[in-house]
């Protein structure tokens, strides 16, 4: 799997956090954010760039952090084919892989503590569309997932 990591200046501290989770993990990344707690990049230029090069395929996930992780996720979401969750639980980060397929966690800086951002980013990374849903749920979303792309397709085209 092919991961980007990305912050602001405000999201920085908790980036630096979850980069080391993955480095302890042996799991590959590439920073594309902030690289000092000095300088940072807007939170609009790093969405940007990061869901751009996921909706290319560069990219198969990306975690973005800002301070409250909503701006990288509009900006993120911009972009056809991109799928960016703005999370605040564990919970709700496996669920947007497993009924919405997010291809993006976004998660806020100044709301979330080291140790539940390096859980929700477990559960993002470690959970797959569909997973652990019932037959009825997992066929429901399979056609919800077809009617967003017509919708995106629609939009995207106009």
């Amino acid at each position: 799997m092919r991961i980007a990591i990305g912050s602001d200046k405000s999201g920085f501290s908790l980036k630096e956090s979850i980069k080391n989770y993955l480095i302890q993990e042996n799991i590959s990344f590439d920073d594309l954010g902030t690289q000092s707690s000095e300088k940072g990049i807007p939170y609009f230029q790093v969405a940007e760039k990061i869901a751009r090069e996921v909706a290319q395929g560069k990219y198969d996930r990306a975690i973005l952090i800002c301070g409250t992780g909503m701006g990288m996720s509009i900006v993120s979401n911009k972009h056809k084919g991109v799928y960016a969750a703005c999370v605040e639980s564990v919970h709700t980060a496996k669920l947007s892989r497993a009924i919405n397929n997010a291809n993006i966690l976004c998660l806020g800086g100044w709301l979330i503590g080291q140790e539940k951002a390096i859980e929700m980013v477990k559960a993002f990374l470690n959970t797959q569309f569909l997973q652990g849903l019932e037959d009825w749920r997992q066929k429901f979303l399979i056609n919800a997932e077809k009617e967003v792309k017509k919708i995106e397709n629609r939009i995207f085209n106009e």
